[in-house]
């Protein structure tokens, strides 16, 4: 889960046993999810191109193609770590932890891009930050503290602990900044004139290697592939979760061709807002004083980015098939 997102967060709850562990191999569920989205990137780019252009691509870009082993390995820390860490955290708790990547973003950005972020620009990651924390802040468990136990008032997100898995969540979230940024360096530096969909095989390439060698090092490379394994893989949940997957991490590289990581992030973060009108119109769930307010923060930060937004526009000339993805106001050629 390249960037999980909330509904991400509930399917892989679901896939859980009532021990919140898992019944299938994750990282097979991983490797498969990267051979479906290669496959998928090779039938768009074969549909207006031969074989022979394919392959001519895959030789003369090499050099790209070994670069991507480090975006690569890194979404691979971050995938498999997602599943770890939904088993210790509620998708709430998981998900209010994954938005201090926003302030990282903005950090790596600044590093790898060399570019100076401005007071406006990192008031609003913070502000974003601070919205998300809000929102999931349960108002009532604070008024009510007196009256709880010392026992249900340990599991309280005030009273979170540094534990393995707080350093594992850590662990995810650098590895999501850092392949992000990097990723969209190599989509408009190295690689700003090789077809996305090339870029997208060379990605998914180097994440199969790097989930085979995850097996191969658990020493599950040939148990993940029993009759017994693939059918616990195959389950109706997992699959879900392997197609939906396959689908955020193409779109995620269109997104980022064009557009940039933080405003990536922000679109993500938004999402979390956007859930809590969802339920309230769906299902019924009240939105609280809490929700309205973190709604209200998020909002400003949006907008007090958009007056200064931070602009990494496509070297050289576009590809062809990228125009349609393109703004009014988006890159030129």
């Amino acid at each position: 889960m390249e960037e999980t997102s909330f509904e991400v967060g509930l399917i892989v709850t679901a896939s859980q046993g009532s021990d919140s562990l898992y019944n299938y191999n994750t990282v097979t569920v991983v490797l498969f999810t990267e051979i479906l989205k290669l496959i998928v990137s090779t039938a768009l780019y074969y549909k207006d191109n031969s074989l022979s252009s394919l392959v001519h691509d895959l030789g003369k870009h090499s050099k790209v193609l070994l670069l991507y082993f480090v975006p690569a390995f890194l979404y691979c820390l971050y995938n498999n770590l997602a599943f770890v860490n939904l088993s210790a955290f509620d998708p709430t708790t998981y998900y209010l932890l994954l938005q201090f990547r926003v302030v990282v973003t903005g950090i790596v950005f600044q590093v790898l891009f060399q570019k100076k972020l401005s007071g406006k620009q990192w008031l609003s990651l913070i502000l974003l930050t601070v919205g998300c924390m809000v929102k999931q802040i349960d108002i009532s468990s604070l008024y009510s503290s007196s009256t709880v136990s010392p026992t249900a008032h340990s599991n309280s997100l005030w009273e979170f602990r540094l534990s393995v898995n707080a350093l594992l969540i850590l662990v995810q979230t650098v590895c999501s900044c850092c392949a992000g940024v990097f990723n969209e360096y190599l989509l408009k530096g190295e690689g700003a004139n090789v077809n996305i969909y090339i870029q997208n095989m060379f990605m998914y390439i180097n994440s199969i290697v790097c989930n085979a060698g995850i097996l191969l090092i658990k020493g599950d490379l040939y148990d993940a592939f029993t009759p017994d394994a693939l059918s616990s893989v195959f389950a109706f949940k997992v699959i879900i979760i392997m197609f939906n997957n396959a689908a955020i991490g193409i779109i995620t590289s269109f997104f980022l061709k064009n557009l940039n990581s933080i405003l990536k992030t922000f679109a993500s973060a938004l999402e979390l807002m956007f859930t809590a009108v969802l339920c309230w119109l769906l299902f019924g769930i009240p939105i609280y004083a809490n929700t309205m307010i973190a709604i209200s923060i998020v909002s400003y930060a949006v907008i007090l980015y958009s007056q200064n937004p931070v602009v990494n526009k496509i070297k050289g000339n576009t590809p062809p098939e990228m125009k349609p993805f393109l703004s009014k106001n988006g890159p030129e050629n």
